[in-house]
């Protein structure tokens, strides 16, 4: 009996060292694995993966048809621009041939005579005149403020020039013609004399 236990402990002993040993082996190639698998990585490093040609035919149309909405978004603030400023000049120019019927409606109000003045007909002109002249600041059509103001060649344009002791230097003295801005922008310079 004592010859089985011993064997049986042997047995149980070396089952138990083949179990280490196997686990030892375990370990040795798990370690190889992850040695393996640290190695990989340098060596996929060498050789580049070839693109599939289907991934790079989406990528060029991709990158067009970005180009493509860049270059419409960009063509669109431009048209947007140029129907603005299209707008402005049209603008301006039909002010600038309402401008000289203004300026007749003011020589023929000042020419009526005193005598004249409170006639129906007189009446009638001068509210043309006044509905005219709203119209055109609705519109944001102004007159520029010349007389008493220092001279501006960005507004006025000096025709005639005079001493005067009473003014001071390049300070307007009459105006001959008004000027008009049309939303900030000149559209008719007034027409000026200058002092000094």
């Amino acid at each position: 009996m004592e010859n089985q236990e011993t064997v049986q402990t042997d047995g149980e002993e070396a089952t138990q060292t083949n179990q280490t040993a196997g686990e030892e082996n375990d370990s040795q190639q798990s370690d190889k694995e992850e040695e393996g698998s640290a190695q990989e990585p340098e060596k996929k490093g060498f050789f580049k993966k070839k693109k599939d040609p289907r991934d790079e035919k989406i990528d060029e149309l991709t990158d067009r048809i970005k180009r493509t909405m860049a270059e419409f978004d960009n063509y669109r603030k431009r048209t947007d621009k140029e129907k603005s400023a299209m707008y402005e000049i049209g603008a301006k120019d039909v002010i600038e041939k309402i401008l000289p019927v203004v300026d007749n409606f003011e020589r023929g109000l000042a020419s009526i005579p005193d005598d004249a003045k409170g006639t129906p007909f007189a009446d009638g002109m001068e509210k043309i005149y006044k509905q005219f002249v709203k119209i055109l600041e609705d519109m944001d059509v102004k007159p520029i403020e010349a007389v008493g103001k220092e001279f501006d060649p960005n507004f006025h344009n000096a025709v005639m020039h005079i001493e005067d002791e009473n003014l001071g230097e390049n300070i307007v003295a009459a105006e001959l013609q008004k000027g008009y801005t049309y939303r900030d922008s000149v559209v008719r310079h007034s027409m000026v004399q200058v002092a000094n």
